[in-house]
């Protein structure tokens, strides 16, 4: 039975030349970076290179980029870190279709903080109207945080206009409003331009690009001041203490190397693929898309009336394809999708969706077949539940 894993949106597998890389750092060169001896200071070493072949692939400073545990810390420490900092609370603008680790931490500001929470609406298709950012800037706004790529419907917004916009509101303002991106599903995908869009924090997951887990990076513009969540031996310049990852680290530069690098290759190569599952899945009667034309290509949001996406996941697993429901932090919760929600889905066509997330590694037969066995449990479940 061939094996599809089609939940590379969830997480992906390590690449092979991520684990090489890896690899020495785990028995052989593995000393503390924060240790004064050979192995310590070699350690040392490595982290600092990681560290600066990062900023040029992001086209930073390398004192401007701190290793976490992954998106969600990363989003987390923006948030929370650049709040914490604040000297009163203010005001926050975000939308209604970002990933819970940045609107759990905001709806922490509001009830415990006194912070005021402006939540932006989505369009039919995962869109923000840039407009309505502009509109809601007030005297006491003090962040706004807007994902670049959606994780669940794949729908891509506007950063580098809203970063205008934010720019042009902050040449009057003496309190600069400060911009932050979610960028973990957007890496290797789409575009990313932190300066040309005025990024002042920036979020970066390395299990999502084929690197290992537990990894991940925030770009902290230069002079923006925030306060750590994690207290002890000052790693990362005192903002992110504990010891660091270093395996995971030179994992996670490595996999963002090669996201640079074959960028435009996997770019292409998953866009055929989309093409192809798509024409094949809306044959399959009363489907609909949920994900926009222009979104990102590695995500696809489909819906089939009728059937339960949670039941269809288990069937085509029986089959060796592997999709999700939704957001991976989630899915086994039984609530409907504050995405699929907020895009206007009703509770039956939210629990009749399934998401798919593709990859360059797989084949054209890869995809036919899952076009197939997805085609076949859609039609078996609507015969016993229908």
């Amino acid at each position: 039975m061939l094996q599809v894993y089609l939940d590379n949106s969830a997480t992906t597998p390590v690449d092979p030349q991520v684990v090489a890389a890896m690899e020495p750092y785990w028995q052989t060169q593995f000393g503390n970076p924060s240790s004064p001896h050979r192995l310590g200071i070699e350690a040392e070493s490595v982290l600092s290179q990681c560290r600066k072949f990062l900023a040029q692939l992001f086209n930073v400073r390398a004192d401007e980029l701190y290793f976490t545990s992954g998106g969600t810390e990363s989003n987390n420490l923006a948030i929370l870190g650049y709040a914490y900092a604040q000297y009163q609370p203010g005001h926050i603008i975000t939308s209604k279709i970002e990933h819970l680790s940045v609107l759990n931490p905001i709806a922490h500001l509001e009830e415990s903080c006194g912070w005021r929470v402006s939540r932006l609406p989505a369009d039919r298709w995962g869109k923000i109207d840039p407009q309505s950012v502009a509109e809601a800037i007030s005297p006491d706004t003090a962040l706004i945080s807007i994902m670049l790529v959606n994780n669940e419907i794949g729908s891509i917004q506007a950063v580098e206009q809203i970063g205008q916009i934010i720019a042009a509101a902050n040449r009057n303002r003496r309190q600069k409003i400060v911009f932050h991106v979610d960028a973990c599903q957007a890496l290797g995908s789409v575009p990313i331009d932190i300066k040309g869009s005025k990024i002042d924090l920036l979020s970066v997951s390395g299990h999502k690009i084929f690197g290992p887990k537990g990894t991940g990076l925030l770009y902290i513009k230069d002079g923006l001041l925030l306060r750590p969540l994690l207290f002890g031996g000052g790693q990362e310049g005192g903002l992110r203490s504990g010891t660091e990852n270093l395996p995971g680290i030179v994992g996670l530069a490595k996999a963002c190397e090669l996201a640079f690098k074959e960028f435009e290759k996997n770019k292409a190569a998953v866009a055929e693929l989309k093409d192809r599952l798509i024409l094949q899945l809306l044959e399959i009667p009363d489907s609909l898309l949920n994900s926009p034309a222009d979104g990102a290509d590695h995500i696809i949001s489909v819906r089939f009336a009728g059937i339960k996406g949670e039941v269809l996941v288990h069937f085509l697993e029986q089959h060796g394809v592997y999709v999700s429901m939704g957001a991976a932090c989630s899915s086994r919760k039984s609530s409907i999708s504050h995405v699929l929600k907020a895009i206007g889905l009703t509770p039956d066509e939210a629990a009749a969706t399934i998401r798919i997330g593709l990859s360059p590694k797989l084949t054209t037969a890869q995809i036919d077949y899952a076009a197939e066995k997805i085609a076949a449990s859609v039609a078996e479940v609507r015969s016993i539940y229908g």
